[in-house]
């Protein structure tokens, strides 16, 4: 395989570009969306004049290298993550000091829910998984990969890539359409498939309880067609191994069918939630009192048969909601 300095050196920029998408952005960075794609980088620096360097105070060789050491990031990004196949949490205390005196392995493909009262330490716990917590957070877990400490080096290298985090509140800052902002995940993901931003597209507006098009801008999007594009996107472009999901409920969205989505690739999946939907969909659920995990339990073969009555009722409550939504009038229900 060849190294990057070799691949800028003897590929055209148009055959880094379609291997490496991402790399329009870094060419777009620096001012230099106009270099002849048929070239090397190398030759294509060449044919930018001196007053250009000297404008930005740049040299060629240090675009060179610059472009190489981008490169290798994004590829050490893909490395640093693959290979994931459990996470342990090393128990630590509640709010009040008592030891959780638990070390609970969790295995990719695995969902688990997280349940408790209201500020009793479900979002903590979703935050010490997320920062891989390593006896320094307040509730002193400790956080394992593949059943090992992880060095502050590796969490620094797998900060933002470790996790993908969906929390109650996704409102977007960005003036981007819709499609502005898949395209921009599909470059920074190396995405080599173009038909997987119509497909994030898609299946964000199936889950949404309102549609919306291609050139919706994000600041526009409403809490749940927000939820639901950003579900979409870590379903079908994004590589990182572990997902934390929020009281995805209150999203209004389709949530068992986000959830089946999200588990099909192999992820390990943690949710909080006090839906007794979700929480019994699960393969197991923690459950948190005072800060602390109070106990573990294993979802029983008669709580998943009690499945289909509660998933009779939220259907039904589901029809209640499309009612209201649509104008029309409620009866009694029997």
């Amino acid at each position: 395989m060849k190294t990057k300095k070799e691949l800028i050196r003897t590929e055209t920029i148009d055959e880094i570009i379609e291997n490496y998408p991402i790399a329009k952005d870094f060419f777009m960075n620096i001012n230099l969306t106009d270099l002849p794609k048929n070239k090397t980088l190398e030759e294509a620096l060449m044919t930018v004049s001196d007053v250009y360097f000297e404008e930005f105070g740049m040299e060629r060789h240090w675009i060179l290298y610059q472009f190489a050491l981008f490169l290798d990031t994004f590829d050490q990004s893909s490395e640093t993550v693959s290979g994931i196949d459990s996470i342990t949490i090393c128990g630590g205390h509640d709010k009040s000091g008592n030891p959780e005196n638990i070390d609970l392995v969790i295995s990719k493909g695995e969902i688990i829910s997280i349940v408790g009262p209201t500020g009793s330490g479900k979002s903590r716990l979703l935050g010490d998984i997320e920062c891989v917590a390593q006896n320094d957070t307040p509730t002193g877990r400790t956080i394992l990969i593949n059943g090992e400490i992880v060095s502050d080096d590796e969490r620094f290298e797998t900060e933002g890539k470790l996790v993908a985090q969906l929390s109650q509140n996704m409102n977007f800052v960005m003036d981007l359409s819709v499609k502005e902002f898949l395209e921009m995940h599909a470059r920074s993901r190396f995405t080599k498939d173009p038909s997987v931003i119509t497909t994030c597209f898609e299946c964000a507006n199936d889950l949404a309880g309102e549609k919306f098009s291609f050139h919706t801008k994000l600041t526009q999007l409403s809490g749940g067609q927000s939820r639901a594009l950003m579900i979409a996107d870590t379903a079908f472009m994004s590589t990182s191994p572990i997902v934390l999901i929020d009281e995805i409920e209150n999203a209004g969205i389709d949530r068992k069918r986000a959830i089946k989505l999200l588990a099909r690739n192999e992820k390990i999946t943690l949710i909080s939630t006090h839906d007794p939907l979700l929480a019994l969909s699960a393969d197991k659920r923690i459950v948190i009192k005072n800060g602390g995990i109070h106990k573990v339990i294993t979802t029983t073969d008669i709580e998943k048969e009690s499945l289909y009555s509660v998933e009779k009722l939220d259907q039904t409550l589901l029809t209640l909601r499309n009612q209201l939504r649509n104008g029309q009038l409620i009866y009694p229900i029997g």
